[in-house]
């Protein structure tokens, strides 16, 4: 046959030359396949076998060899075929001299016969320890770092702490540090820099910021000492002082003492610890509060002396007895909304003020209106009392004295603010009265007088909280808002700021306990908490989180021992903040132990 017979068959591979006897005929591979595949070698085969059966001269069957090349292309096709070569043959990994194991694809658990981790009910595992977050921890943390630091500072420089020089000594030219050397009569040790004054013209040692006299790491004698060296050491002992001689008969004396420190250190570690107190981070009452209004500008939640909670809510005033836990609505305004309320000092008086301007005081025992006074002309967001003066702070930016006992409306207008008033507080033993407002002014006025005694501008937000220190006279405290969040106490005496300290968040209330020397203070933005500190060092006692908006009201119990606070969330929440006084002989549970029964103010 010859070449153009086979390509009139359209075979996919074609022969190049006519088989012989000496060699086969070349068929190439089909495509994707390379020579040495399966299929290739079958054809071969087949093609080989085929020419094999024949004689030497027989011509091949075009139709054979056709459905022989079929029949390889179609068990090529059936099979997969993959766009790479074929795979080679994996690895064996090979390692260096060293013997590194191999541990894929093992179970270790199987092959060593390994027990299962378990705990055994004989030795249980430990549990890690979690670490305790809070201010009882933090202040027991606190406690011991100063004891530590107290006891180094005794043990290195035996109370003789270089100081700094004062900024005031600075100028002397006495005093100048260039004048100064680093030794004080102290002629074992060198000069640094050289210098060749006198010791007479050296300051204190309590003065200068050199290091102190004794050589730290130096051992000297008691019979060096006695000899008439100056030089001290921290290991002289008070015997080696002694200008005598013979043996040292104090059973106090370091030389017969078997612990590593000072006896001075040793009091202090043994000195008794005063325990951190203990606030419970829950409220152990939670009361309904509807239409408590999110406004920071009033003024509705107090606490009055026959141990009623007073509570504004929209036009309504509640009160509810914590020692029977009884509800009592006061009084319904109809058209007129409640923006303050006030309890009197002592009796069952409370004065209500409202957004037309007006001041109600009712007798809350009988539920009975006593008079409406006038005078403002926008509402009337704080009231304070100061035994018969009532007075009243209006956004309409005056204060109103009203003496109760007297007809008239209002006794005495004071006109300081340039905005809304807000906050107002009676210091009934110095007769001083604090007012803030809007205008970040904090204003101190001498009982009735019409001009105010002190204006304090530091503040750079709205004043509201402010709160009279029962435990020192003329201490007035105060917080700012958002912009400023900062708690300023000021002497009213000699008008000045006492401290300052920054919250972090904005201030809206603040109370002083009257059974220790404590404040509480309650925030808005932007972390809704209610804070407890310790005055004047103001380390924070407690932290206590509840609310879920600003926290904008703010009282505190006859006892002095518990707090309510609420927040345009709707509710009261009643803290133990405080302990009783001890001179008061009382139960020691306080009003938390006869809160009973109710759930809802309204």
């Amino acid at each position: 046959m010859t070449d153009n017979h086979l390509e009139s068959h359209d075979l996919p591979v074609p022969i190049t030359r006519p088989l012989d006897n000496q060699t086969a005929a070349e068929v190439t591979s089909p495509p994707l396949h390379d020579a040495s595949s399966p299929a290739t070698r079958k054809r071969s085969h087949l093609i080989g076998a085929n020419r094999h059966n024949r004689g030497p001269s027989e011509p091949i069957d075009p139709a054979a060899l056709t459905q022989a090349l079929h029949n390889v292309e179609d068990e090529a096709q059936s099979r997969e075929r993959t766009p790479v070569g074929s795979p080679s043959r994996k690895r064996q990994r090979i390692y260096g001299d060293r013997f590194i194991p191999n541990r894929d694809g093992r179970d270790l658990q199987a092959s060593f016969s390994l027990i299962p981790d378990l705990p055994s009910p004989a030795t249980p595992s430990k549990l890690k320890k979690r670490t305790p977050h809070g201010e009882l921890h933090f202040q027991r943390t606190e406690e011991a770092n100063r004891t530590f630091s107290n006891l180094l500072r005794q043990e290195v420089f035996e109370g003789t702490v270089p100081q700094p020089t004062p900024p005031h000594l600075s100028p002397d030219p006495a005093f100048s540090p260039t004048s100064l050397s680093t030794t004080i009569n102290d002629p074992s040790r060198a000069r640094t820099p050289p210098s060749n004054h006198t010791s007479t013209s050296l300051a204190p040692a309590s003065l200068t910021p050199s290091t102190p006299h004794k050589n730290m790491f130096t051992y000297m004698s008691p019979q060096h000492h006695r000899n008439g060296s100056s030089r001290l050491t921290p290991h002289g002992t008070p015997g080696s002082r002694r200008a005598h001689r013979g043996p040292n008969m104090d059973p106090t004396s370091e030389l017969y003492s078997t612990s590593p420190i000072h006896f001075d250190s040793q009091r202090l570690l043994l000195s008794p610890k005063k325990t951190p107190r203990a606030v419970s981070k829950v409220p152990f009452k939670v009361l309904d509060a509807p239409d408590l209004a999110d406004d920071f500008y009033l003024n509705l939640v107090d606490w009055g002396s026959s141990n009623n909670l007073g509570v504004g809510l929209g036009s309504c005033v509640f009160m509810w007895n914590s020692g029977n836990g009884k509800v009592t609505k006061l009084c319904d305004l109809q058209d007129d909304i409640v923006t303050s309320v006030s309890w009197i000092q002592r009796g069952s008086h409370i004065s209500i003020g409202t957004s037309k301007g007006l001041v109600q005081i009712w007798d809350a025992e009988r539920c009975r209106r006593l008079r409406t006074m006038t005078g403002h002309t926008a509402r009337v967001g704080a009231l304070a009392w100061n035994d018969h003066i009532l007075s009243s702070g209006s956004r309409d930016r005056s204060i109103l004295h009203r003496d109760v006992r007297q007809p008239d409306q209002w006794l005495r207008r004071l006109t300081g603010h340039k905005q809304e008033v807000c906050g107002l507080r009676w210091n009934a033993e110095d007769g001083q009265l604090a007012s803030g407002g809007n205008d970040n002014q904090l204003m101190v006025w001498d009982k009735l007088n019409a001009n105010p005694l002190w204006k304090f501008s530091s503040h750079t937000a709205a004043v509201k909280a402010i709160a009279w220190s029962p435990h020192q006279h003329h201490l007035l405290a105060s917080g700012g808002g958002t912009a400023d969040r900062r708690i300023r106490f000021w002497n009213t005496q000699s008008g000045t700021c006492v401290s300052e300290i920054d919250t972090g968040s904005q201030v809206c209330n603040l109370a002083w306990s009257k059974n220790t020397n404590e404040l509480v203070s309650t925030h808005g933005f932007s972390q809704n908490q209610i804070v407890v500190w310790k005055y004047p060092s103001m380390t924070q006692v407690a932290s206590l989180t509840g609310h879920t908006f600003r926290v904008l009201y703010l009282a505190m119990s006859p006892d002095g021992q518990t707090v309510v606070t609420g927040a345009g969330d709707e509710t009261l929440r009643f803290w133990k903040c405080f302990n009783k006084r001890e001179r008061d002989g009382i139960g020691g549970e306080g009003v938390g132990s006869r809160m009973e029964r109710l759930n809802t103010i309204r």
